[in-house]
């Protein structure tokens, strides 16, 4: 709720795609930096505890923002510095929870256990735009960081209560110096040629997506004159799709080859954005992303449950890492040249007069936001032939069958 009230704040304030995007980009920069030992320190400390100290140091974090907001002194600038401090801790926190997962369930429910974990995580998407975008009118930015405030509290006295398996730790040669440490997850995807064409192929796609995704908000804002609500109905939308895929998945198990869940989860995806971006109004929008979001518990189960089987839980912390590591590489960069792209090279290039708009101002109009859709389709098109794609590769195709799978502490 507080990550979308900030969202209208920053856009009334700013007006600027640019100004949103590098909100993103300052969340997930300094990751960068921390995330390969974070994976070190996920294989070697309780991550129960982990988890508690990361959702206390992102709950003061939104603290902050609530008594800087009150002394009526808060920038577009203050939101860059609290992202960078929740990054490196909101790191943590998801990468004790992934790997937690192969330390709770057995292995053939490795997909659904992941698609019940996007049962919450969509979830919260159908609720928080909802109520946040009624209630910002109303109780405006503090009491929604109010709210959010006391659900951190629960986070927190949940996982205090909650037994977490800690696997066996794999103990390192003396010798080992903290460079090699820090390399192990490279060199065990390095030598496994097909986890090496499936982090290659997925890491694509989420550069894709994460550019496009990176100018959603704006997008439906430039298109609405900044209504909340409708941001909030698409939003809610999302979360519904990705709900009901969520569930589907987590009853029906997945397809059996995991990897047709990847590459297919892919184009529906993509295909699902094409029409979100060519849409412009909520009842294109809203069943759109809908659809969209709808095939991502299949894509993300599906790839998470591949990783979860094929490599040992005493060493996923620092081998998921480098996948962390690579996202959060794509999603920065996309972050930090999606907003600039649209404001300062679409946007006007689809302006009446504007260069693009003879050509395709049929297809996507000329008013506000028509060149931030262009970027978004672009991006679309190509998720849906990554997906596509995947299937002329071998090592990918048969990742499953080239790699035995690992016994886990169950």
């Amino acid at each position: 709720m507080t990550f979308f009230a900030i969202t209208i704040w920053a856009w009334e304030k700013t007006g600027s795609a640019t100004a949103l995007a590098l909100v993103s980009f300052f969340f997930f920069a300094p990751s960068i930096l921390t995330s390969l030992l974070a994976g070190t320190i996920v294989d070697r400390v309780n991550r129960k505890v982990l988890m508690i100290f990361s959702d206390t140091v992102t709950a003061l974090a939104t603290l902050a923002i609530l008594l800087i907001y009150l002394s009526n002194t808060l920038q577009i600038w203050h939101l860059y510095i609290i992202a960078a401090v929740i990054s490196p801790f909101n790191q943590i926190q998801q990468l004790s929870y992934q790997v937690s997962i192969t330390t709770l369930v057995p292995k053939h429910h490795y997909t659904r256990a992941s698609s019940m974990g996007s049962i919450l995580s969509y979830g919260s998407s159908i609720i928080a735009p909802a109520l946040a975008g009624s209630l910002y009118p109303i109780i405006g930015l503090v009491g929604i960081v109010l709210i959010d405030l006391v659900t951190f509290a629960i986070a927190i006295a949940t996982l205090a209560v909650v037994p977490i398996p800690q696997p066996k730790t794999r103990v390192s040669p003396n010798s080992e110096s903290w460079r090699q440490k820090l390399a192990f997850g490279f060199h065990y995807i390095g030598t496994r040629q097909s986890l090496l064409a499936l982090l290659a192929v997925t890491s694509l796609f989420w550069l894709f997506h994460d550019v496009g995704d990176a100018v959603y908000n704006p997008m439906i804002l430039a298109r609405t004159d900044g209504n909340a609500v409708i941001l909030g109905q698409v939003a809610s939308a999302a979360g519904i799709g990705g709900v009901t895929g969520a569930i589907l998945v987590s009853f029906w198990g997945g397809l059996r080859r995991r990897i047709h869940g990847i590459l297919l989860g892919m184009v529906g995806a993509g295909a699902s954005k094409i029409l979100f971006g060519l849409g412009q109004m909520p009842s294109i929008w809203i069943p759109a992303q809908f659809c969209s979001s709808l095939n991502f518990p299949l894509l993300g189960s599906s790839n998470q449950g591949i990783w979860f089987a094929k490599v040992e839980p005493e060493v996923q912390g620092r081998v998921f890492a480098v996948s962390s590591f690579l996202r959060q590489i794509v999603s920065a960069t996309g972050a930090l040249f999606a907003g600039p792209l649209a404001d300062r090279v679409l946007e006007p290039a689809m302006k009446p007069g504007g260069i693009l708009a003879p050509l395709l101002g049929r297809i996507f109009g000329t008013e506000p936001g028509a060149g931030i859709a262009l970027l978004y389709v672009t991006c679309a098109l190509c998720m849906m032939l990554i997906g596509l794609s995947g299937y002329a590769f071998g090592r990918l195709k048969y990742v499953e069958d080239i790699l035995p799978d690992c016994d886990a502490s169950t």
